[in-house]
C-alpha cells in the first residue's frame, strides 16, 4: 500500500528525523519527498510503501506527532497512470500582483495541459524595490498541442512576464 503523509509543523531541528523514524516503525519505505519553509513553518510530504497492517502503525505515530504539534496527515495515493503527452519545462519570471498564480493555472488548464511541478517565490529587486514572482514548473502538454501554443498563452499573460522553456 502507497500513502502519501503530509506534515506540518512550527519549523525546528528534528522533524525531519521523527517522521522517518515514524515512517520505519511502521516499516515502511520512504519513496519520494518534498519538504520547504513556508512561512517559517515546515510543510512536507512524503511518498511511503507500507506492508500491510503497517498503516494502522503509522496513524499512531500521527498521532504522537499531532499531540507534540508536528500535525500529520495520511492520505491513500492513487494508482500512477501512464503519462499522455510530453513533459515541458518552464520558468517564469515577472512583475508581482494577486492572481498571477490563477492566470497561469487558468491558461494551463485551458490548453488541457496538467501540472507535475510548480515551485514559485516573490523577491524584491535590488536596484527598483519592487516585488518580482518567479516559478518553475513541470507540465504534462497533451501530443496535440504545441508548444508554441503553451508558450503563447503564458506570453499573453501579461507582457511583463517573461518565460524561458527547455524541454
Amino acid at each position: 500500500m502507497r500513502v502519501i503523509v503530509m506534515a506540518v509543523g512550527v519549523d525546528r531541528p528534528g522533524l525531519t528525523q521523527t517522521l522517518a523514524d515514524a515512517i520505519v516503525e511502521a516499516q515502511g519505505n520512504w519513496l519520494e519527498s518534498h519538504f520547504a519553509r513556508l512561512g517559517g513553518t515546515y510543510v512536507g510530504s512524503v511518498l511511503v510503501e507500507l506492508p500491510a497492517g503497517g498503516l494502522a502503525e503509522l496513524k499512531q505515530a500521527a498521532k504522537r506527532m499531532d499531540a507534540e504539534g508536528f500535525h500529520i496527515s495520511i492520505e491513500t495515493a492513487a494508482d500512477e497512470k501512464a503519462s499522455e503527452g510530453r513533459t515541458l519545462a518552464f520558468e517564469l519570471v515577472g512583475a508581482d500582483r494577486p492572481g498571477i498564480v490563477r492566470e497561469v493555472s487558468t491558461a494551463l488548464a485551458g490548453l488541457g495541459v496538467s501540472i507535475d511541478l510548480f515551485e514559485s517565490e516573490t523577491e524584491q529587486e535590488a536596484w527598483t524595490g519592487t516585488t518580482v514572482f518567479r516559478a518553475r514548473a513541470e507540465v504534462m502538454v497533451p501530443d496535440a498541442v504545441s508548444i508554441d501554443t503553451v508558450r503563447a498563452a503564458l506570453e499573453d499573460i501579461s507582457g511583463e512576464i517573461v518565460v524561458d522553456f527547455s524541454e
